[in-house]
């Protein structure tokens, strides 16, 4: 099966409109900081804009269970994906204050840390494995070495996401190397920060559909 595409940093409807009509399964929106964090409201009425054919992802920092608890429900969100180095406790605690899936990022420059990856493999419903780029949480546009992270460990008991620098031209790459569950893009797909180029939406779902991921 291809894998699947979540198109993130979502700050328009339109855009929103358009990631679903690509066939994304999830749809991303932003509340860590940054040029595309939305206030859960506006976050609700971009996501409201796919119909409801794409599940409902926001993206946090180091925000504690009870805050992502009160977006979650405010923004209807089906996904917590949380950025801020996320302990086995800590998404425990977030899955009992949301009643929703927890995505827990792994910040890789090469080979996963296997102790931090065992920590989180089984307590998240999916590790995702993001460029490690100081100070910065995610939506660099900077890639990580994916033969070097197939070298490593994978996740084997929650699903494995790549996101981190991923554009039309080079996803196809990515998904040959790790045969991700998700591939997740933001600023690949973007012709400014926040505002998605919906030709390039288009031509990553082709690149990805045009690879089929040995499971």
């Amino acid at each position: 099966m291809p894998a699947e595409i979540k198109f993130c940093g979502l700050t328009r409807a339109e855009d929103a409109r358009a990631a679903a009509m690509c066939g994304a399964r999830y749809a991303g929106v932003i509340f860590a900081g940054g040029p595309r964090a939305l206030e859960p409201a506006a976050a609700a009425m971009v996501l409201d804009a796919t119909g409801g054919a794409l599940a409902r992802v926001g993206v946090f920092g180091t925000a504690e269970p009870s805050e992502v608890a009160r977006v979650v429900r405010a923004a209807r969100l089906d996904v917590a994906q949380l950025h801020g180095e996320p302990t086995a406790l800590q998404i425990r605690a977030v899955r009992a204050a949301t009643g929703a899936q927890v995505w827990a990022v792994l910040r890789v420059d090469g080979a996963a840390d296997a102790d931090r990856l065992d920590e989180l493999d089984g307590e998240a419903d999916a590790v995702v494995f993001e460029t490690r780029v100081p100070g910065r949480l995610g939506g660099t546009g900077v890639a990580f070495d994916w033969d070097a992270a197939a070298r490593g460990p994978r996740p084997r008991r929650s699903k494995l996401v790549v996101a981190g620098g991923l554009t039309p031209e080079n996803v196809a790459l990515a998904i040959a190397a790790l045969t991700p569950h998700v591939v997740d893009v933001s600023s690949g797909v973007e012709s400014s920060p926040g505002v998605k180029d919906h030709q390039r939406l288009r031509d990553f779902a082709d690149a990805v559909r045009s690879v089929v991921a040995a499971r």
